[in-house]
């Protein structure tokens, strides 16, 4: 007989939480499965959309003096403020200021997005399981060297539980609802203008 899936319960602003692992300038010269444009905009889309939603951001980087650069400038401003935490370990959990800030989000359920996928997302997403919380990937916000890596890193996190979706259908599933306020500034975000303006123009027609 087969197991029964996990009911779904989802992604709220209450209990979500974005993770971003190593989006750093160095890393980024080696990723091939996206060009760097596309990337960028994916995670910075990601990041502008989780603080209008006001969800608790934890930005990471590795070895940022030494080996990979600072987090590239666009997220940077993106993320408006939020204290970026440098660490030696490749696992993000293995740093206790990096641990200490996933656990002091309080939330349950984490989004990761990193460079690279197999590596800076997956095993802090694998490790998040197994500790007990809901783990998310948003694998258009991440990237890595090669369509191997890519495939490889993909199996192994749904083998171990991790959801994997794209970066906007998790933002859109967290707004849940089109009236919400912050509903335009999420669709900025997203990169769908068109959306507000589809909606303004229903608007007009509404009250002739």
């Amino acid at each position: 007989m087969t197991e029964q899936a996990k009911p779904y319960t989802p992604l709220t602003s209450e209990n979500a939480a974005l993770v971003l692992v190593d989006h750093q300038v160095g890393l980024m010269t080696g990723v091939r499965d996206y060009s760097t444009g596309e990337l960028k905009h994916n995670v910075v889309g990601l990041a502008k959309a989780a603080k209008a939603l006001k969800l608790p951001i934890v930005a990471l980087t590795t070895a940022r003096d030494s080996m990979w650069g600072p987090i590239f400038p666009e997220l940077v401003d993106a993320l408006g403020g939020v204290q970026i935490i440098d660490r030696s370990s490749v696992n993000a959990w293995d740093d206790p200021k990096a641990a200490a800030a996933m656990e002091a989000t309080g939330r349950k359920k984490l989004i990761f997005a990193g460079l690279s996928l197999e590596v800076c997302a997956a095993f802090p997403a694998i490790t998040a399981i197994g500790k007990g919380y809901d783990a998310y990937v948003a694998v258009d916000a991440c990237g890595t060297f090669s369509e191997t890596k890519r495939q490889a890193g993909l199996i192994r996190m749904q083998q171990a539980g991790v959801i994997v979706s794209d970066y906007a259908t998790l933002m859109v599933e967290i707004l849940k609802d089109n009236a919400r306020p912050e509903a335009g500034a999420v669709y900025e975000a997203l990169d769908m203008p068109w959306a507000i303006l589809v909606g303004q123009i229903a608007k007009a027609y509404g009250k002739i």
